[in-house]
């Protein structure tokens, strides 16, 4: 028998980790297959997959938070709180192995009709537009850069500018770059229509999209462009489908996406292109190719700011896309003074956020500046995702930071003339010879990148000292060595309790008689060390967590731990109350053993939610526990914690 668990609690600390070993451990012991999901603050771990979940048995969701039960559809399923994962875990696999478990969602056929719904409330027309995009941004790349490396490496300087000999291989390599901007418009069109019709739909979109890009079908100097490869891809796509609603003989079914619905809707979407879309298509598109053209002064300003903005405010989103899909298509159109700016604006949000990292320590954990390190690299080559970890971990200083920086840089290329020649951006196009006017290309993302990095330092508040605390003893002389492995450690990246704890932290006879006794005793701890800068927001935070459900894990264990603006580093203070204090404990046990956790309100990182868990786990063993509580010095249970990491 196999058997799945869910395990979470409202912050996602010990309970959620508690309730997966104890879960693990009575399905180890009951000889049961079992495998434990936890979704804790540090982020979902041992995801269980498609293949786990066709495979089970049965599934147990213990937790006091939502969890989305969608792909367990047809499964049976328990929902219970997390206390019964960590008090009766053997109660509820039993409840499994009995099938005393209703199916979830019985009506529901499979989870792929559940994906399929998803699917559905998705905007059906951005869709399919980025469909057509995703694939025609290839042929827009390997064209430009094709023809940048034609230029840089064959052409010669004219009176008229750089032009490629007659008759050489790079006249050659010219034409094939050429040649796939000539495919740009119909792969455009043709994988929309795929997207509405399926196979069905490529033929006739892929038709309509080279009728649009030839003006010579409807009398037109000039093609209907990337809007008339749109306007082909959407109006192929539906035809087709349409077409294969039609109720057909039999006989007529094998040979419809093959022969008639292609046929059918290639000539529809034709001949309407010809005789009735095409001429003022292309009109309008005409104009707007002229009137970016010649933009100037505040207008072109204006244009700059808005597509240096969509380009950053997403990073590879919706608005994203939109700007880049119109830079890429004004390349296609001869002109490269939209893309330029483009180009500079994808490359800022993530090597500003990178230089931020290398300019203040101080503002960013260990594994942030990590992060930075990655981000400069996929700046590098143009890859504006690369700022992504930080505008998620802190959206509003983040995000406003690359928006004003991308912005600037993107001004700055427009009046600078600066010209892209790819459909992508980064210093590496510029290296590649695709770039128009290199030198103020460099200069607007020299002076972006600037912008981001100084603003989002300014907005951002420290959130660690970089170096351990070293205090002066009463001579006046700096400290000893035995005095400093008394401050705990500030390294961003924790990899055992003992990097966030310290004997000056530990208490092996707490005092209070009461819970909030014994929670301002340990808050004295921190406030001692320099940990928190106010004990009453600490100890709020704490309070506050406590109301959501009790830390008395039982056991003996309670874990009280909170966020807050107060705590200017993570740290863990660990103190014994040998004849017990009321907890509200799970089961009713006074708590012993008290690990408080501290942990910045701003922090970004999650290695300390790491520790807990290992903390939550490794207490689940009797004998440890027994251990600590024999303690009798902080320096013996320092040693005894030490075997935590």
């Amino acid at each position: 028998m196999k058997v799945l668990a869910v395990t979470a609690c409202p912050v996602g600390i010990a309970h959620t980790y508690m309730a997966a070993e104890n879960l693990q451990k009575a399905g180890e012991e009951m000889g049961i297959d079992i495998k434990v999901e936890t979704q804790g603050s540090i982020g979902a771990e041992n995801v269980l997959t498609e293949q786990d979940i066709a495979e089970a048995d049965g599934i147990i969701i213990a937790s006091d938070k939502e969890i989305s039960k969608e792909r367990f559809v047809g499964k049976k399923l328990i929902v219970t709180g997390v206390q019964e994962g960590i008090r009766n875990p053997k109660a509820l696999i039993e409840r499994i192995q009995a099938g005393d478990v209703s199916v979830h969602q019985e009506g529901l056929v499979s989870p792929e009709e559940v994906k399929q719904e998803r699917k559905q409330k998705e905007n059906p027309i951005y869709k399919h537009l980025m469909n057509g995009v995703s694939y025609m941004i290839p042929f827009i790349v390997v064209g430009g850069l094709l023809i940048a490396f034609a230029l840089t490496l064959g052409g010669e300087q004219t009176a008229g500018g750089i032009k490629i000999p007659e008759g050489s291989i790079w006249k050659q390599i010219e034409s094939l770059g050429n040649t796939a901007f000539m495919f740009m418009v119909p792969i455009l069109a043709g994988f929309i229509a795929v997207s509405i019709a399926d196979r069905p739909g490529l033929v006739p979109g892929m038709i309509g999209g080279y009728i649009a890009a030839t003006g010579s079908f409807y009398g037109s100097e000039a093609g209907a462009g990337f809007i008339g490869g749109i306007i082909a891809g959407f109006l192929a796509g539906y035809i087709a489908l349409g077409i294969k609603k039609i109720k057909v003989p039999k006989a007529v079914q094998p040979v419809m996406p093959i022969i008639f619905i292609p046929i059918i809707s290639s000539a529809i979407v034709g001949l309407l292109f010809i005789y009735v879309i095409g001429a003022p298509v292309a009109q309008v598109f005409e104009g707007l190719t002229v009137w970016l053209s010649g933009m100037q002064g505040a207008s072109s300003i204006l244009l700059a700011l808005i597509l240096g903005g969509m380009i950053a405010v997403d990073m590879g989103g919706p608005f994203n896309k939109v700007a880049f899909l119109f830079g890429s298509a004004m390349i296609a159109e001869g002109n490269y003074e939209i893309m330029g700016p483009i180009a500079v604006a994808i490359c800022i949000p993530p090597i500003g956020m990178g230089l931020a990292t290398l300019l203040n320590k101080k503002k960013y954990q260990e594994n942030e500046r990590e992060a930075g390190k990655a981000s400069l690299t996929m700046g590098f080559f143009g890859v504006t995702e690369g700022a992504i970890p930080f505008a998620a971990q802190d959206p509003l200083r983040v995000i406003p930071s690359i928006v004003v920086g991308s912005m600037v840089g993107s001004v700055i290329a427009m009046i600078g003339n600066v010209g892209d020649k790819v459909a992508h951006g980064g210093p590496i196009v510029a290296l590649l010879g695709a770039v128009v006017n290199v030198i103020m290309f460099f200069i607007a993302v020299i002076v972006g990148v600037l912008v981001t990095a100084f603003l989002v330092n300014f907005l951002k508040k420290d959130v660690a000292d970089a170096a351990p605390v070293h205090q002066e003893n009463t001579d006046g002389g700096a400290a000893t060595s035995k005095e400093t492995s008394e401050q705990p450690t500030d390294q961003g990246e924790i990899h055992k309790l003992v990097d966030i704890t310290a004997t000056n932290l530990m208490e092996t006879n707490l005092t209070g008689s009461t819970r909030d006794e014994v929670i301002k005793e340990l808050i004295e701890k921190f406030d001692a060390a320099g940990i928190i800068e106010s004990k009453q927001a600490y100890k709020q935070a704490i309070l506050d967590r406590e109301s959501q459900s009790s830390t008395g894990l039982g056991m003996n264990i309670a874990i009280p731990h909170g966020k807050s603006s107060a705590v200017k580093r993570p740290a863990v203070a660990f103190g014994i109350k040998r004849d017990g204090v009321d907890w509200d404990s799970l089961d009713g046990t006074d708590a012993k053993l008290i690990f408080m956790i501290a942990v910045p309100e701003e922090s970004a990182g999650d290695a300390h939610l790491k520790i807990l868990q290992m903390l939550s786990r490794k207490l689940m063993d009797e004998d440890y526990r027994n251990q600590l509580l024999e303690v009798t010095s902080e320096l013996e249970a320092m040693k005894l914690l030490g075997e935590i990491q």
